[in-house]
């Protein structure tokens, strides 16, 4: 019973010391809607009044004429009028992650795609090349950014499973305590009790019932599974969603970046009728050229191969230099990797633009799909020729030539249709492919010109480039799918690309012919022909999906969820918003990924790396073991006291234990010995197992039953002394004692069985986490402390026991944690036929 102050200062200041530990601040404020603002917010050059004037991006209006130039952040949705060699990076807003030609003058279908949009220049992306001139046909919410801003406000905020298992347990335990009590307070006065005395056993029972020290063992689990995460890339933005990735059961991940190292790569070259690979991946100009037979070939001066990459390194207006100990490129990454390519062959790229030195250039554009550079050639005075070197599309290209040359460099005839064979081939496995040609000017020439290199060019070869898989990612994907987790991409790039790289990491298998296909590829024009319903009766049996828009990428992450999926969902671009948001765990890019994006995830990855990804899915389940392990730990022990209390109730004897005591148990030992097994590492074979089910309890049937064994075997235990210690005449205060030292110690053996949900501890290891120990040891401490403390025994209403009493307690004690061993055996036994 409750008796006077002491008690009841005791019960407030656990109350309000578990409060303050347990309450974590865990609102998702609509940041991302504040990002796009301010990713909105720029400066245009507009016509007023027939002037050219500077506008913020919010005084614009439909009908205004916008000028734009490199380096202009585009400030409204505009439809081009005028363009020269425009181009537009818009990554954060389509996928894209090279910078997009624009072209005023083509004419587009009516429902092409928004990544192909080629006639417009949309608020929020960056001018990297060229100069426009736009008419406003969208501003604010009206632009594709907004309507992004506005998909992100309507999506769903969603519980996580943590929360709902938490909230869903949170009540049954509600329900049972004041079931129990109010049966408590029935039994007592039904027995003659008076209701004063009734009710403070009541009461005792509830503050027994309840788990007080659970929310701040259950937080610090959460904290150290972020501090983990952390330790492996994975930023953490709410505690809760730690446990989320532990029952992600489809990961949708976008591709450049993230499956890819987002750095273009030659991997393929033919030249001279022989076809080479290229080894190494990304900048690093690590790598070798190889031959058919696998042997590293030799770039001869004059020979094809030599020719094929000397024109891929002198067409071209980029560069890769080395910073802090990383290779970077500068320009554009299509024309770094053919830069990359040539320091594979060992050539020195300032030692050839030395010896043919440019003269003139004519820049890419896209009406010629061609670009142009004049160079001189090594002679004697003004009298030496001038060669052209051209590079762009295969067809662009060949129809310029007449000629080609052999692998030693001698004139061959031109065979248009092998070239194009072998051009369809590298296409078809999802790579660009780029020819490359030369021609020879009159000595005096000063300047090229298209009419100069129209015709009479000497074909020198193809060289192939793609963004390649990272090496990490095969490996992890193949630890998702064995962790029963499925692994779709979603992107903005194109069909053939992305089913070429998802071939290539294993997460598609080919189609047809053995090769990558559009076929095995679901795009944003097909999704835009599926209803609702239609959508989610494929959606589980396609892994790539490409050209998808922001509203199509929230369709998809819906879908998923309908079907009962746990969706984790990735992306660093303001299209991705409203999916991070939508998805039950988002995962936005620390590198590359817009404000938007982040504040709209629930973690951030420093290293964009998707193996991160399943890293950090491995620490999320290792995290919802250990909550587990704490609430089987914790639970019975409240069960038990319980008990303890509603059998001293209804045989109408004194309390073996008061509420002060039951605060103690609840609070010191929870807070001790609870949070050693938050350390508890993972166990072996936790990516083997499937993902649990998104309608599972906290608890499963076997565990509940765990928790009323062990709770009974409390009962019997710390019961039963007291009980014993009464008859042999003992105070009723060291009879007390002898009972709550019975739960503690119970407890104390039982952390040992609860180190593994299914195991014994021989299969953990005693020493694997010594946190235990070192736990188990300062518990010791108090209880002694507990027990023979002259102010403690005034505090707690307790008195000294000797050594017969600790021999009976230690002795209920082990026999409990062979009680459980023996369960443990015997279910394992069972799941094994």
């Amino acid at each position: 019973m409750v008796k006077g102050p002491v008690d009841a200062i005791i019960i407030l200041v656990v109350v309000l010391l578990n409060a303050a530990i347990g309450y974590v601040q865990e609102s998702k404020a609509e940041k991302a809607i504040e990002a796009l603002a301010q990713a909105m917010s720029a400066e245009a050059t507009v016509i007023r009044a027939g002037e050219r004037v500077r506008l913020p991006a919010k005084a614009l209006v439909p009908g205004d004429i916008v000028f734009l130039q490199a380096g202009d952040k585009v400030p409204a949705d505009l439809r081009l009028l005028r363009s020269r060699d425009l181009q537009v990076a818009e990554a954060a807003l389509t996928g894209e992650s090279a910078p997009i030609r624009k072209d005023a003058a083509v004419d587009l279908p009516v429902d092409v795609v928004l990544a192909e949009r080629s006639t417009m220049a949309y608020a929020s992306t960056l001018v990297t090349y060229g100069q426009a001139t736009g008419i406003v046909i969208a501003t604010g919410d009206a632009t594709e950014v907004g309507r992004i801003s506005q998909l992100i406000s309507e999506a769903q905020e969603l519980q996580t499973p943590l929360t709902r298992r938490i909230a869903e347990f949170s009540r049954l335990v509600m329900y049972a305590v004041l079931g129990l009590a109010a049966v408590t307070f029935v039994v007592g006065l039904l027995r003659g009790q008076s209701a004063a005395d009734t009710f403070g056993a009541a009461i005792a029972l509830t503050v027994a019932m309840i788990p007080e020290g659970l929310p701040a063992a259950l937080t610090v689990t959460l904290a150290i599974g972020v501090s983990r995460m952390a330790q492996r890339r994975a930023i953490i933005r709410k505690l809760p969603a730690v446990e989320t990735l532990g029952s992600v059961t489809v990961i949708c991940s976008d591709k450049t970046g993230t499956l890819t190292q987002n750095q273009m790569t030659t991997q393929r070259i033919v030249a001279g009728g022989r076809a080479y690979t290229v080894s190494g991946g990304g900048y690093d100009p690590a790598g070798e050229i190889l031959d058919a037979d696998g042997v590293r070939a030799i770039a001869v001066s004059g020979g094809a191969l030599w020719e094929c990459l000397v024109a891929g390194a002198l067409c071209n207006d980029s560069d890769v230099i080395l910073q802090d100990g990383q290779w970077k490129a500068q320009g554009d990454p299509t024309e770094v990797a053919m830069l990359v390519a040539v320091r594979k062959a060992g050539l020195e790229l300032a030692a050839l633009q030395a010896q043919l030195p440019r003269l003139d250039a004519i820049p890419f554009d896209s009406q010629h799909q061609y670009m142009a550079t004049l160079h001189a050639v090594p002679g004697v005075g003004p009298d030496a020729e001038r060669c052209v070197y051209v590079k762009g599309g295969v067809e662009v290209t060949l129809e310029r030539c007449v000629t080609a040359i052999d692998a030693d460099g001698h004139a061959v005839a031109l065979d248009i249709e092998a070239i194009r064979g072998e051009a369809d081939r590298m296409a078809a496995l999802g790579l660009r492919v780029l020819a490359f040609a030369r021609g020879t000017l009159p000595p005096a020439t000063t300047s090229v010109g298209h009419a100069d290199v129209a015709s009479g060019l000497t074909f020198l070869g193809l060289q192939a480039i793609i963004d390649p898989p990272r090496e990490e990612v095969i490996p992890a994907i193949r630890a998702c799918q064995e962790a029963g987790i499925r692994v779709k991409m979603i992107t903005g790039d194109h069909a053939l690309t992305a089913a070429a790289i998802a071939t290539a990491i294993g997460l598609a298998q080919p189609c047809g012919d053995g090769s990558p296909s559009e076929g095995c590829v679901l795009t944003g024009r097909d999704l835009a022909g599926f209803s609702d319903a239609a959508l989610a009766s494929v959606v589980d049996d396609v892994a790539v999906y490409a050209r998808v828009s922001p509203e199509q990428k929230l369709r998809l992450v819906e879908a998923l969820q309908l079907r009962g999926h746990v969706v984790a969902m990735t992306g660093d671009g303001v299209n991705d918003g409203p999916a991070l948001k939508q998805a039950n765990f988002g995962i936005a890019m620390g590198i590359t990924g817009t404000e938007v994006a982040k504040e709209a995830a629930d973690m951030v990855l420093t290293d964009d790396n998707f193996a991160t990804i399943e890293a950090a899915v491995e620490e999320g389940r290792g995290v919802f073991d250990n909550l587990t392990k704490i609430i089987i730990w914790v639970l019975p022990t409240n069960v038990g006291q319980g008990l303890i209390l509603l059998l001293a109730v209804v045989l109408g004897i004194a309390l073996p234990i008061l509420p002060a005591h039951v605060l103690w148990v609840n609070t010191v030992a929870a807070g001790i010995l609870g949070l050693v097994l938050a350390l508890e590492a993972k166990e072996p074979g936790i990516m083997q197992r499937p993902p649990r089910a998104p309608n599972a309890p906290i608890l499963s049937r076997a565990l509940i039953q765990r928790v009323v064994l062990v709770g009974v075997c409390i009962l019997l235990g710390a019961f039963g002394l007291f009980e014993l210690a009464v008859l042999t005449g003992i105070d009723v205060a060291q009879a007390r004692t002898i009972a709550v030292n019975a739960v503690v110690m119970i407890e104390v053996f039982y952390l040992f069985n609860c180190r593994s949900l299914s195991q014994s501890m021989v299969h953990v290891g005693l020493f694997s986490n010594p946190w235990v120990l070192a736990g188990v040891v300062v518990m010791v401490l108090l209880q002694l402390l507990f027990t023979y403390a002259p102010f403690m025994n005034r505090l707690f209403e307790t008195a000294p026991i000797d050594w017969v009493d600790w021999a009976r307690v230690l002795g209920v004690s082990v026999l409990t944690y062979w009680v459980v061993e023996l369960e443990k055996s015997l279910r394992r036994r069972r799941e094994e036929r």
